[in-house]
């Protein structure tokens, strides 16, 4: 909610001067939404941090006698802890606005407490100064130079309207198909950081959808690779001429890269079906849906790990689990350790389900009080 002070003349335009000067911070972080349904894919976004934001914006209204102030209280009415950010100019003008942060037992909480307010003062301070601090979400991305995809609604013989359909980009022809994976090639090998890997994958997936097959696996364990090396940069070894080529691509580009092998990623309808069927692992609450344990596997370019790391979660916490961002610290508080859990539940629907039951009785039980247990 916006207030002000009587008069805003002053603020007002040493404000319209401050914004002139005013840039969009560089949005160097990523950000996953996590989808708590299984057919929905996850998304990302590029956004600045609250620091990159302040150091712009401090230094801009500074200069025309402007400060900003960020406070906190908890209202008695709703439970909620709010924010307020207010601009003070030297002629005692002010604007101010309100913002929610979170409920007011969140502060049991004190890193889910303190992430809701670092999102929240960033969300407030941004939009009244008038600057954008992450990338939009309310439509899809343009790609340059290809085909976008949009849904082509069919009709059934018996005249009756089908579910739309996504057509994909047209694949390249060959020649095209090479010179872009070239290009790939050496974006990905100049990329450092998870952050920069992670930033890259948000438009390189969908470029990546377009090569030929052969080259779209090479860029896959490309990025995999080079996404191994920045979580675990001291294990890095130098590879061998002797590495196999992936199929269908000329040696000298599959030779500019080490090609490991991929770890296998099993699908199965009736595996997850077994473990929908199955009570909440936390709160033995039905129904569910079948979690993925996004650690279990190396990560790869848009791809779920495989089907037999499938843990049974109720809505609530399978929506608390994607909120919550760090996987291994979630399941760490809950004092629960899913991998034993999600192999016997594996090893359950291998039999024609039977112990499915055993497996959840006894989930309470596998419990990790000292860390994550793989």
């Amino acid at each position: 909610m916006h207030q002000s002070s009587e008069r805003i003349g002053a603020i007002a335009a040493a404000l319209a001067k401050a914004q002139a000067e005013l840039t969009n911070p560089e949005k160097t972080l990523v950000a996953t939404i996590r989808s708590p349904f299984p057919r929905e894919e996850d998304r990302t976004f590029r956004y600045a941090s609250l620091a990159s934001g302040l150091d712009i914006v401090r230094k801009a209204l500074s200069q025309q006698e402007i400060a900003t102030i960020q406070t906190t209280r908890i209202e008695p009415s709703s439970g909620q802890v709010r924010l307020t950010t207010l601009l003070a100019h030297s002629s005692g003008e002010w604007i101010s606005a309100d913002w929610p942060v979170c409920a007011a037992k969140d502060t049991e909480a004190p890193h889910r407490m303190g992430a809701a307010l670092t999102y929240a003062r960033r969300y407030a301070l941004f939009a009244l100064v008038g600057i954008a601090g992450e990338d939009d979400l309310d439509a899809p991305d343009a790609l340059p130079g290809l085909p976008q995809p949009r849904p082509n609604a069919t009709h059934a013989a018996d005249g009756k309207r089908n579910k739309p359909v996504l057509h994909r980009p047209a694949t390249l022809g060959q020649d095209q198909s090479a010179q872009l994976r070239d290009q790939m090639l050496g974006e990905i090998g100049s990329l450092t950081t998870e952050n920069e890997l992670l930033a890259w994958a948000k438009d390189g997936l969908p470029r990546k959808n377009a090569l030929l097959e052969a080259d779209a696996r090479l860029i896959e364990i490309a990025y995999q690779q080079k996404l191994g090396e920045a979580a675990h940069p001291s294990e890095n070894v130098a590879t061998s001429p002797a590495e196999p080529s992936v199929p269908g691509v000329p040696q000298n580009a599959a030779a500019t890269l080490a090609l490991p092998k991929e770890p296998t990623r099993k699908r199965s309808k009736a595996h997850l079906s077994f473990v929908r069927g199955q009570p909440c692992v936390i709160c033995q609450q039905i129904p569910s849906d079948p979690h993925h344990l996004k650690f279990a596997q190396q990560r790869a370019l848009g791809r779920k790990v495989s089907d037999e790391f499938t843990v049974p979660l109720c809505r609530t916490h399978h929506q608390d689990l994607h909120r919550h961002g760090n996987e291994k610290a979630w399941w760490a508080n809950m004092q629960i350790a899913p991998m034993p859990i999600a192999k016997q539940l594996w090893d359950a629907s291998q039999t024609g389900g039977q112990g499915g039951a055993a497996v959840m009785a006894n989930a309470a039980h596998i419990s990790m009080p000292k860390g994550l247990a793989t």
